[in-house]
């Protein structure tokens, strides 16, 4: 059984790649979109922080993790850069 509190804390540590997320039964497309967009956030942050010379793992890439976000028809809409990013979920 897949530990939803622990995989939205750091799904590193719950799936080696979003390809095993994706493949993951017991989650709902709700519930992977949302692991998903936690491990996009992380993933940026360690890009700003090796920006900043702070060098760390980084063992899944941010196109991964956008490519299993458009598999799941969870597009990110461009907006206002001062605004909270908006979401377009597309139903299959």
């Amino acid at each position: 059984m897949i530990d939803v509190e622990k995989a939205l804390l750091d799904p590193g540590l719950v799936f080696k790649t979003p390809e095993e997320l994706l493949a993951n039964n017991e989650l709902s497309r709700e519930q992977k979109i949302e692991i998903l967009r936690r491990w996009e956030y992380d993933v940026r942050e360690l890009q700003v922080a090796e920006e900043e010379s702070m060098d760390g793992p980084q063992p899944v890439t941010l196109d991964v993790v956008l490519s299993a976000l458009r598999t799941l028809g969870a597009l990110r809409i461009p907006s206002d850069p001062h605004r909270q990013s908006k979401v377009e979920v597309k139903r299959p």
